[in-house]
């Protein structure tokens, strides 16, 4: 079974590559967004705010994919697909160092006043990792 520490998933989840987040809806339809992604204590991480359309889904269905892919090179991507555990403990650091990663700022910009951050750690059934060039 491929698992995060693959060189080829390693190696693109090194990068401060894009992700695709894929939840279900409450009337069972696809909501997808784009987000930014890291590796924490060996698991996929993503960050959000507390209130949002994907972490809403989440809290009802757990059931999340994130889809990885590489910036230069979309054909490379690694799927991780399986359930989301949230918490906001650490969501404000996190969203920081994910800040740091893709903007190069120590602090994100973007933080709304009273915004609660949630991060949600992707507890892994499957991940397929795909290079067509």
């Amino acid at each position: 079974m491929t698992t995060l520490d693959d060189p080829g998933v390693k190696a693109l989840l090194d990068k401060p590559n894009h992700a695709v987040v894929s939840t279900l809806g409450e009337d069972g339809t696809i909501h997808s967004t784009v987000v930014w992604v890291s590796v924490e204590d060996g698991r996929l991480a993503v960050n959000s705010a507390v209130g949002r359309k994907w972490p809403t889904d989440l809290e009802r269905n757990p059931t999340i994919t994130v889809l990885v892919y590489d910036e230069d090179n979309p054909y490379d991507y690694v799927e991780v697909r399986g359930t989301a555990e949230g918490t906001t403990e650490g969501a404000f650091e996190h969203i920081d160092r994910l800040a740091k990663r893709y903007m190069d700022l120590d602090a994100y910009p973007f933080l709304q006043p009273g915004e609660q951050r949630v991060t949600f750690y992707v507890n892994a059934d499957r991940i397929r990792h795909q290079k067509q060039r």
